[in-house]
């Protein structure tokens, strides 16, 4: 079935750049409705909007033909996910508040749909106290914000608050569609049902969460290494969901070509050492979750050119050396994170396998996968969660869904403390 978005254009310069993220859009053949503020209406037309998405643009909250026909509740309701591109710091100041006073804010005041506000403004006005405190609000409301990016601004001005490139809108878009975020859980009384605020990020908000991801690779000489096969597409999954739940993230990652999430600091590595002395640079962190494929051994010592087949048939030798245990050490640290978690990859016997791993690594919790199959690369997981009070198998699920849970677990856990 054909997926929805209903776009939300507020009044800024970056309007323009709605009419090409609709194009994209629907390329990737989804479905795209158009709803314009007033202001946005000074900056492009309706007519624009209403060719390329092929559909009636809304706006006008009084219009009896529209409100009898859709409706705000039900347009509010018919769309997979919502979109707010540009996402003013007038629109973002009324979403935190409630202000329902024109069409969109209505519509974003009654949807149990998931939200993502991508904002832009003038550097000044997004660095204002008012616009990050409204932001961690919207957080806490479980709004998805995709950060501004870093340019030359309409205003000669230099600094954050650019509309992000359409095209890595769409890639946040499809990221929320692939996760398919439930509504809210529902309240009930006697009278009523409505839908309940989702407040389980919100113990995340500002914390510090250190990420590793990938694998890494140790030198023989200068053209070949020893490496395990992580592909770091769940790291990184992680890592993404940490950030849009309003964690501050230091990801540490191994030799992959995948793009940096939004709002993550990434910091690039290649052996273990150099991760060890990574995440210890990083601390403090009040979580951390070591995902990386760490090589456990290294080659004692690196050849300084090619080795070369010396016509024996027999193999060059080759002398290895243990490197550091980074969740041991971590586990040790005297700056040791609130909470640690350890990920075992493991090929049999992976629920006993993981339990041992907990207490030897002296981890509070271990998420183990069985990487028998085609996880490594992969876009599933099937992983079970250890603790000393329990353990949890989850269902399969994609890597980004793995992630979400794992950082609402999170989230809960940091609250019970």
């Amino acid at each position: 079935m054909t997926q929805r978005i209903l776009l939300i254009v507020s009044g800024g310069i970056a309007a323009y750049k709605a009419l090409e993220l609709v194009r994209l859009l629907k390329g990737k053949g989804l479905a795209v409705r158009a709803l314009l503020t007033d202001s946005a209406t000074k900056f492009v037309t309706p007519l624009s909007f209403g060719v390329l998405t092929e559909d009636h643009v809304y706006g006008d909250m009084f219009d009896l033909k529209e409100e009898r026909e859709i409706g705000h509740i039900q347009l509010s309701r018919e769309a997979d996910l919502i979109v707010v591109a540009p996402a003013t710091a007038n629109i973002l100041a009324k979403m935190a508040t409630g202000i329902a006073d024109d069409l969109a804010t209505t519509v974003l005041l009654a949807t149990d749909k998931p939200v993502l506000a991508v904002p832009a403004m003038n550097v000044r006005m997004w660095h204002h106290k008012a616009t990050q405190r409204n932001l961690v609000t919207l957080r806490a409301d479980g709004i998805h914000i995709l950060e501004p990016d870093v340019g030359a601004m309409a205003c000669n001005e230099w600094g954050k608050g650019r509309l992000p490139e359409p095209a890595a809108i769409v890639q946040e878009i499809e990221r929320l569609l692939v996760e398919a975020p439930q509504p809210a859980a529902l309240l009930t009384d006697t009278s009523r049902t409505i839908n309940a605020p989702d407040l389980s990020h919100a113990n995340l908000i500002g914390r510090h969460v250190l990420v590793t991801a990938g694998p890494t690779h140790e030198p023989i000489d200068p053209v070949r290494y020893i490496a395990n096969r992580s592909s770091g597409q769940q790291g990184f999954a992680i890592a993404a969901a940490a950030a849009q739940a309003g964690a501050r993230v230091t990801l540490v990652s191994g030799p992959v070509s995948l793009p940096t999430p939004r709002g993550v600091t990434r910091v690039n590595v290649e052996t273990a050492r150099e991760m060890m002395a990574a995440v210890e640079a990083a601390l403090p962190a009040d979580v951390a979750i070591m995902v990386a494929a760490v090589a456990d051994w290294r080659a004692a010592d690196e050849a300084g050119q090619k080795l070369k087949k010396d016509g024996s048939g027999q193999p060059a030798p080759l002398a290895l050396a243990e490197n550091p245990d980074i969740l041991a050490s971590l586990a040790r640290h005297a700056q040791r994170p609130g909470l640690l978690i350890g990920f075992a990859a493991e090929t049999e016997k992976v629920v006993d396998h993981a339990v041992a791993k907990r207490s030897r690594k002296g981890a509070d919790w271990i998420v183990a996968n069985d990487v028998s199959g085609d996880v490594m690369g992969g876009h599933n997981n099937v992983v079970h969660l250890i603790s000393e009070q329990a353990i949890e198998s989850w269902p399969e699920m994609s890597k980004a869904a793995v992630a979400k849970r794992l950082i609402e677990r999170v989230s809960g856990e940091l609250a019970s403390r």
